[in-house]
């Protein structure tokens, strides 16, 4: 054993200087090891854009309203009386003129007749005078007699004239309320339904209307609009960012169709209501088929301007940070991905969607510019800062505004 011993501690130190050799050789050979075998750098992420280019776009406004008759009478009596009769069907088409009720007329026909015979006794006294003065006037020039007796005769003459017109007068006046007895349209279109019926007892100028007739070809549609709106799209003509528009207001109906006609702005109310701060516009449409009624829910387009180079956007490449500004990220000349913070107005539909179609493209006022390249594919690929490869983003057949019309609940969710 001690031999064993004494020989394990003569060949101990020889073990020292072998693993520093060996350690020696690695850290050498790594080392030498060729630069080559690095990792190699990440490649630019491609995304695909839209390149935004200046445009010329109508700008529309759409407004609720409601439909008023283009013309509307109440039709109350003018005389008191028994309602003999109705003369026409609820519901139906009534013109100027024509008779709707028949209250009894035999009073008033008695006093026409008595001033007709008033007329007539007038009228003999008036030839019995004119004969008097006649004679009169011959005997005065004869100085048969006094000048007294002539005035006399003369003012008899002129009194018995007077005595004609008033009779006439009321002649006139009972013709009148016989001629009142008959109730008639005052104007041509349709008529609702009747307050009263044969028997009723009515009276002149009574507060209950009879019946309501109403003219709906053509009609009016009246809308409202806030008088910020109006204010803001006055300063934006007067400065020049907007060209005025036309007139032509196209409506939309409640159960969501387009009304075949287009209509006409007529006026501007020229008063703002205090108690919403709105302002009433009013348009002329067609209505030959009488589709519109008088109260209908409407929404109606009207054209408030148009802009000679405005920048759409894709609403797919458009987003909210944390403090809900609009941002976009967009491809530099470098390469670069850019964020910026833009100001977006108004959704509209883009040249190639559908008639009818959601709108797919924000109207920039500020943030980005013509020629800017839009990521509107790839954004979670990419950060701020990074490299990015641009790729034309288009849709098979569809072009880039069609390539990134959403759907109506993306459009919703979009804005947000």
């Amino acid at each position: 054993m001690p031999s064993s011993n004494s020989s394990l501690l003569q060949r101990k130190p020889l073990f020292k200087p072998l693993a520093a050799a060996l350690l020696t050789a690695l850290v050498l050979q790594g080392c030498s090891e060729p630069a080559k075998q690095s990792a190699p750098a990440a490649a630019p992420v491609e995304v695909g854009v839209v390149t935004l280019q200046p445009q010329q776009v109508t700008l529309n406004t759409e407004l609720p309203g409601r439909t008023v008759a283009w013309q509307l009478a109440e039709i109350r009596p003018q005389v008191g009386g028994i309602v003999l009769k109705r003369l026409f069907t609820e519901g139906g088409e009534v013109k100027a003129g024509d008779t709707l009720y028949q209250i009894d007329p035999a009073t008033f026909a008695a006093d026409q007749q008595s001033a007709a015979a008033a007329v007539a006794r007038a009228d003999a006294n008036l030839q019995l005078a004119a004969a008097k003065a006649s004679r009169y006037q011959q005997m005065i020039k004869q100085r048969l007699i006094s000048q007294q007796d002539f005035d006399d005769v003369a003012a008899q003459h002129q009194q018995a004239k007077a005595e004609l017109l008033a009779a006439k007068a009321q002649l006139r006046s009972a013709q009148i309320q016989l001629d009142y007895s008959k109730v008639t349209a005052p104007i041509s279109g349709r008529i609702g339904k009747s307050a009263v019926t044969a028997g009723a007892l009515v009276s002149a100028n009574q507060a209950q209307a009879l019946a309501v007739v109403q003219q709906l070809d053509p009609i009016y549609v009246e809308v409202t609009q806030s008088s910020a709106e109006l204010l803001k799209l006055k300063k934006a003509l007067a400065s020049g960012a907007l060209n005025a528009a036309g007139t032509e207001v196209s409506l939309t109906l409640e159960d969501g169709s387009t009304y075949a006609e287009k209509g006409t702005l007529q006026f501007s109310e020229v008063s703002v209501d205090a108690s919403t701060g709105s302002v009433v516009l009013r348009a002329e449409f067609a209505n030959p088929n009488q589709l519109l009624l008088p109260g209908m829910y409407v929404r109606a387009t009207m054209e408030t301007g148009s802009k000679t180079a405005a920048i759409l956007a894709p609403q797919r490449g458009i987003s909210r940070n944390a403090k809900g500004e609009a941002t976009a990220l967009v491809v530099n000349a470098q390469g670069i991905v850019e964020a910026r913070i833009v100001k977006a107005s108004r959704t509209m539909a883009s040249e190639h969607s559908a008639p009818g179609s959601a709108a797919d493209q924000w109207l920039i006022e500020s943030g980005l510019a013509a020629g800017d390249q839009l990521i509107v594919e790839g954004l979670q690929k990419v950060r701020p800062g990074a490299a990015a490869k641009a790729v034309p983003f288009v849709e098979a057949g569809a072009g880039q505004a069609q390539a990134a019309k959403p759907t109506a609940e993306t459009k919703a969710t979009g804005a947000k």
